[in-house]
C-alpha cells in the first residue's frame, strides 16, 4: 500500500520578499514617551507653513485667473474682484489658440519620452548592475558626471544636430534629446542592486536567459521604482518649454506650454490671462500627483529624487 506526500510549497521571490517585509518588528516605544514631543510639534509647524508659502502663490493665480482684466490689473490685493469671478480669462485663452492640439501634443510626446526614457534608462541600469564588461566602471562614471551638466549647456549642440539631420520641427527632434536621463539609470542602478542574485541564479539554473531573467523577475520586483521615475520623467516632459520653444516653430506642433505663452505674447501681458495660461497648463499634472500621490511620495522617500 503506498502512501501519498504532498509536495511542499515553495513561496515566490515576490510572496517571499513581502513576507518578510510585513514581518519587520517596530520599534517600542519607551514608557512615558510622548508621540507629540515639542521637537515633533515643531516640525509639523515648520513643515505646516512651508506647505502654506508653496501654497500661497498657486491659490492667488487661481484667483487671478478668475477675474477680469481691469480686477487684476487695479493692484486690488483682494481673492475676489470687484466684479465678481468670471471666466472670462479662460474664454479667451481657448478662443486664441489650438489649445486642444497643443494638450494633445504635450500628451503625445510626454508619453512618448517617459516609455523610451524607462526602456533605455532600465536596460542600461541592469547592464552596469549584473555585466561585468570592459569600461564599466569609467562609463558609468562618466554617467553620474553627466547628472552635474546643465541640460542648457547642450541646447546649442543639440540643436545644431537636429538641424543636421532635419529633425527641426518634427516630433522626432522633439522627442529624442529628451530621452537620455542619467539621473534615471543611476536610481534603477542602485534599486537593481539590491535585489538579491540568488533569485537570478535560480532562474537561470531553470535555463532562463539574460533577457528573460530582466523580463520576469527584475521588472516585476522594481515596479515602484519604476512607477516612479515613469511619473517624474512625465511630468519633467511636460513642463519642458525651453527645448520645444527652439526646436518648434510650427504651431500644430507646438506643445501646451510653449502654445499658450505664442497666446499670451501675441496679445500683450494680460495678468488675467497669464495666470488662466499657468492654471491650464498645471491642471493636467495636478491631476496625475492626486491620482499618483502614493508613488510619488515613496519615489521621493526611497529613491532620492528631492535631492535633485
Amino acid at each position: 500500500m503506498s502512501t501519498a506526500t504532498a509536495s511542499p510549497v515553495v513561496p515566490t521571490a515576490t510572496e517571499t520578499i513581502t513576507t518578510a517585509s510585513s514581518r519587520r518588528p517596530r520599534r517600542p516605544r519607551l514608557p512615558g514617551q510622548n508621540p507629540f514631543g515639542p521637537l515633533r510639534i515643531a516640525a509639523f509647524v515648520v513643515l505646516l507653513l512651508l506647505a502654506v508659502g508653496w501654497l500661497l502663490p498657486f491659490l492667488w493665480a487661481v484667483a487671478t485667473a478668475f477675474k477680469t482684466e481691469t480686477d487684476a490689473a487695479s493692484g486690488d490685493p483682494g481673492w475676489i474682484g470687484a466684479s465678481g469671478p468670471t471666466i472670462e480669462a479662460f474664454t479667451a485663452i481657448l478662443s486664441q489658440g489650438n489649445v486642444y492640439v497643443w494638450a494633445l501634443n504635450s500628451l503625445l510626446t510626454s508619453v512618448a519620452i517617459t516609455v523610451i526614457t524607462l526602456a533605455i534608462s532600465a536596460l542600461a541600469a541592469y547592464a552596469f548592475s549584473r555585466l561585468d564588461f570592459t569600461g564599466r566602471k569609467w562609463l558609468f562614471v562618466a554617467i553620474i558626471a553627466s547628472i552635474v551638466v546643465p541640460p542648457q549647456v547642450l541646447i546649442i549642440p543639440l540643436f545644431y544636430e537636429m538641424l543636421a539631420f532635419n529633425l527641426v520641427d518634427t516630433y522626432a527632434g522633439l522627442i529624442l534629446p529628451q530621452v537620455v536621463a542619467p539621473a534615471m539609470v543611476f536610481i534603477l542602478k542602485r534599486f537593481f542592486d539590491a535585489i538579491p542574485i540568488e533569485l537570478e541564479d535560480a532562474a537561470r539554473v531553470d535555463g532562463a536567459g539574460r533577457f528573460r531573467i530582466f523580463w520576469s523577475i527584475v521588472l516585476p520586483l522594481s515596479r515602484p521604482i519604476m512607477a516612479s521615475v515613469a511619473i517624474f520623467v512625465f511630468i519633467s516632459a511636460w513642463n519642458n518649454f525651453l527645448w520645444p520653444f527652439l526646436v518648434i516653430n510650427d504651431t500644430t506642433l507646438m506643445t501646451l506650454p510653449v502654445g499658450l505663452q505664442t497666446v499670451i505674447s501675441a496679445y500683450g501681458v494680460q495678468y488675467a490671462q497669464v495666470m488662466a495660461q499657468a492654471v491650464l497648463a498645471a491642471l493636467p499634472l495636478i491631476v496625475v500627483f492626486i491620482i499618483f500621490q502614493k508613488q510619488i511620495v515613496k519615489g521621493v522617500a526611497t529613491s532620492g529624487f528631492g535631492g535633485q
